[in-house]
C-alpha cells in the first residue's frame, strides 16, 4: 500500500476547492442580458423545461431539472441519445429545452438540434465555449466555461460540472423569486419532508377526534374525571355542557395543584378544580399554529372546538411529535 503524507491531501484538497471557487466567481461577470434572456423564456413557457446533456452535464442536468421543478417551474430531464431514438416525442413546441455541453459539441445533443428547432421549440445552451455549435444556434447561451478544472490532469469535469450546477441554481432563484414562489409553495412539492409536515399538516389531520376525545360532563366527580384521562392518555380531559359545548379543562398539572390542597376527589365536582376559558383551537389551523401556541403557553395539550364552541378534537404535544411538526 502506498503511503502520502496526510499534508498532501489536505494540500490536494484545499487546491480544488479554492480552483471551483475561482470558476463559481467568475460566473458573477456572465449574469447579463443573455441571462435575462433564458429566464424570460422559462417564465414564458407554456409547458415544460427539457434538461438534457451527455455525461457528466447529464448528471447535472438531472439535478438541475430536479431542482426547477421543486421550486415552480415544472421540469423533466430527457437523455440524448435516448431522445435520438424514441423519446424526442417528450418534446413539444411548447417546450423549453435547456442543453448542457462543456464543449458545446457533443454528438449526440449536437444530433437532436435540427429537430429541436424544427418544432420550434426555444433553446437555451449551457456551454464552455461560446463559439461552439450548440452556443450558436440556442436562442439564450449561458457561458460557463472555467479556466481550469479543478483536476490536476484537465479531464475529469470538476470546474466545469461546478460551474454548471450553480448556473442552473442561479436559474431556478431567479425564476422562484420572478414568480413569488413561497415557502408554503415549496411544502406542496415536498409534502413528505419536514417542512412540508409544518406547512400543509392541520389540527384536523392529527387530533384525536370522536370516542378517542378525553371529555367529562361539567357535574361529575374529580374521581370520574380522573379515570377520563387516565383512559384516554392525553393528561386532560374537557369539561362539557349537556350540548358538548366546552366549559373548562382538567389536566395533569391541574391535579397536582388539587392534590397539593388536600382535596378529596372522591366528594369534589370537576366543576370547582376544572380551569374555566381555557385556550383552544379550531381543526382548520396548522399543526405549526398549535405548536406555538403550546409553547407560548407553556402548555402540553389543547382542546379542538368548532364556531359553537362544541368539542371535536383533542391533541397533545405527543402528537405533534409523532406527527413530525416538532
Amino acid at each position: 500500500m502506498r503511503m502520502v503524507d496526510s499534508a498532501n491531501f489536505i494540500e490536494s484538497a484545499k487546491r480544488a476547492i479554492e480552483i471551483e471557487r475561482d470558476a463559481i466567481t467568475e460566473l458573477i461577470g456572465r449574469i447579463d442580458a443573455s441571462f435575462a434572456k433564458a429566464c424570460q423564456l422559462l417564465l414564458d413557457c407554456k409547458g415544460r423545461v427539457v434538461v438534457t446533456g451527455m455525461g457528466k452535464s447529464g448528471h447535472i442536468g438531472k439535478k438541475i431539472a430536479a431542482t426547477l421543478a421543486s421550486t415552480g417551474t415544472p421540469s423533466f430531464f430527457v437523455h440524448p441519445g435516448e431522445a435520438s431514438h424514441g423519446d424526442l416525442g417528450m418534446i413539444t413546441a411548447n417546450d423549453v429545452v435547456i442543453a448542457i455541453s462543456n464543449s458545446g459539441s457533443t454528438a449526440e445533443v449536437v444530433t437532436i438540434l435540427p429537430l429541436i428547432k424544427r418544432m420550434e421549440a426555444p433553446l437555451i445552451s449551457m456551454t464552455g465555449s461560446k463559439t461552439s455549435t450548440l452556443a450558436q444556434e440556442a436562442d439564450a447561451n449561458l457561458d460557463v466555461s472555467v479556466a481550469l478544472e479543478a483536476c490536476p490532469l484537465g479531464l475529469a469535469p470538476t470546474s466545469s460540472t461546478t460551474a454548471t450546477l450553480v448556473m442552473g441554481d442561479a436559474l431556478a432563484i431567479a425564476l422562484l423569486e420572478a414568480r413569488g414562489f413561497s415557502a408554503e409553495d415549496f411544502a406542496f412539492s415536498h409534502p413528505g419532508g419536514s417542512l412540508g409536515r409544518r406547512l400543509l399538516l392541520k389540527v384536523s389531520d392529527i387530533m384525536h377526534a370522536g370516542e378517542r376525545i378525553p371529555s367529562v360532563k361539567h357535574n361529575v366527580l374529580l374521581s370520574d374525571a380522573l379515570l377520563e384521562i387516565s383512559e384516554k392518555g392525553l393528561g386532560m380531559t374537557a369539561i362539557v355542557d349537556d350540548n358538548n359545548k366546552l366549559c373548562g379543562l382538567f389536566t395533569d398539572g391541574d391535579l397536582r395543584r388539587s392534590l397539593d390542597k388536600n382535596i378529596d376527589i372522591l366528594k369534589t365536582r370537576i366543576d370547582d378544580v376544572m380551569t374555566p376559558n381555557c385556550r383552544t383551537i379550531s381543526a382548520d389551523i396548522l399543526a405549526a399554529e398549535a405548536l406555538a401556541i403550546m409553547e407560548d403557553g407553556k402548555i402540553n395539550g389543547l382542546i379542538v372546538v368548532d364556531k359553537s364552541q362544541q368539542v371535536v378534537g383533542a391533541l397533545n404535544m405527543h402528537d405533534l411529535l409523532k406527527a413530525g411538526v416538532i
